[in-house]
């Protein structure tokens, strides 16, 4: 192309795309960048629902549902990667264990696996393992660099052999820090009576149940095929305990008991209705090497403040025991099923809540003529591995009303806790399988 000369036909086509050519990439990057803006970026993290998912909670707590319908949810358990697994009462599929992930980021479970072929309650992460429990058993699974179980379908069984006779047969577990595996062995019982929960049947002294039942049996976490010939009666006394955790501030294992039934219906010259639904209390122990709580032969009064006398073994509502027997460190009003205890360790809830402990309480069947109550998740405040303020009510709603004239009324009962690495806290509901997630809002 010549300078100084008018442009032919084929040199202007030339400049043409020769233009096109330096205007094209920046076309590119100014599109590239208008597809980058963060005003349309999906939010990261988990957002509460809207009405935090039916639920009550203190000022800037918001709480979402992170699975529904996994099945009849009893204990569950978060790892490193934020997986959640939950231990099924029945099965689903064939299987026991469901395993929830969230894959895209947004707080929710989008992916739904499941394995173990058994039912049960307990379910626990320590050094590397997941374990779980069946009502008779507690078995083991390796987890791999990923925070998989690596081998779903095979795992060690680690205690066997325990009694599971239908009532309070839950085998819960905790676990200390120098690998030993605490595990509740409910009394299949009320009070230990000839016969079970009769009318004038006298309590049995001693309570032949106790050998194996009615108290928490420590194992060796890493040992296998264990049972009560190899295992230690850690603490006796407990009708049964379905909550339990391992406080490290205290370095000791503390329970939540689930008081007795009947005082009313077998004794009405000494209960009225009214006491006999408000009566026992709920009793949280912290525990120790050979602790005995007392039970059948006791019960602990809420009103007197005192360990009383069992009336199947010469009680008369009355006469107090004021020794032998260890005191529980907390109560609560009676038969409000404490199924869930979580001591929380994590940094998202505000400070007041850092070591302080969580219970799940799944709700009475058995307070008439007074209002069912529980159904409602409490916290306790600690301090130094021990309480240090009254009980409060952190999150309710879980019911869907107020007045519930039986359990089965209610439309959610929340039964385990867990804590996310995040220090979100999750509530199972082994009513309608639905996993909560309870969230702190930042300011």
């Amino acid at each position: 192309m010549k300078t100084g000369l008018r442009p032919t036909k084929a040199d202007k086509r030339i400049l043409r795309t020769i233009a096109l050519g330096l205007l094209l990439p920046s076309a590119m990057l100014l599109l590239h960048a208008c597809n980058n803006t963060p005003q349309h970026e999906t939010p990261k993290g988990p957002t509460a629902d809207n009405g935090n998912a039916g639920l009550e909670l203190p000022a800037g707590f918001g709480a979402l549902r992170f699975a529904d319908s996994t099945g009849n949810a009893r204990h569950l358990a978060v790892n490193k990667n934020g997986v959640v697994y939950v231990k099924l009462e029945n099965l689903v599929n064939g299987n026991g264990i469901v395993v929830l992930t969230d894959k895209n980021g947004d707080g929710r479970a989008d992916e739904r696996n499941s394995f173990g072929p058994y039912v049960g309650t307990g379910i626990g992460i320590k050094d590397g393992y997941l374990y779980a429990s069946s009502n008779t058993s507690v078995f083991r699974y390796k987890l791999n660099e990923q925070q998989e179980v690596a081998d779903p379908q095979h795992a060690d069984t680690i205690v066997s052999g325990l009694i599971d006779r239908g009532q309070h047969n839950s085998k819960s577990l905790a676990f200390d820090n120098n690998g030993n595996v605490y595990v509740n062995i409910g009394a299949p019982s009320n009070a230990c009576q000839e016969k079970d929960r009769t009318k004038g049947s006298p309590g049995m002294q001693p309570c032949p149940l106790l050998d194996s039942a009615g108290g928490i049996w420590q194992f060796k976490a890493g040992e296998l095929h264990q049972g009560y010939h190899n295992g230690k009666r850690y603490a006796t006394g407990l009708r049964n305990v379905v909550g339990l955790d391992w406080n490290n501030q205290a370095n000791t294992l503390f329970v939540m008991q689930h008081g007795r039934d009947n005082l009313h219906d077998f004794y009405p010259e000494l209960y009225d209705a009214k006491q006999s639904a408000e009566l026992p209390a709920e009793t949280m122990y912290k525990l120790h090497d050979g602790a005995n709580c007392g039970w059948p032969y006791i019960y602990y009064d809420q009103f007197q403040q005192k360990k009383i006398v069992a009336p199947e073994y010469g009680g008369d509502g009355k006469k107090a025991v004021t020794d032998k027997y260890d005191d529980p460190v907390a109560t609560f009003p009676g038969h409000l099923a404490p199924n869930g205890l979580l001591f929380y360790t994590g940094n998202m809830f505000p400070e007041r809540y850092r070591n302080g402990a969580f219970i799940a309480f799944h709700g009475s069947w058995n307070r008439a003529p007074e209002p069912q109550q529980g159904f409602f998740v409490a916290f306790v405040p600690f301090k130094d591995g021990a309480p240090s303020g009254k009980w409060e009510v952190f999150a309710k709603g879980f019911a869907g009303k107020d007045n519930i004239a039986a359990p089965g009324d209610a439309a959610h009962r929340p039964c385990g806790l867990a804590q996310g690495p995040d220090g979100s806290l999750y509530v199972s509901d082994d009513k309608m399988g639905t996993i909560y997630r309870i969230i702190y809002k930042q300011p």
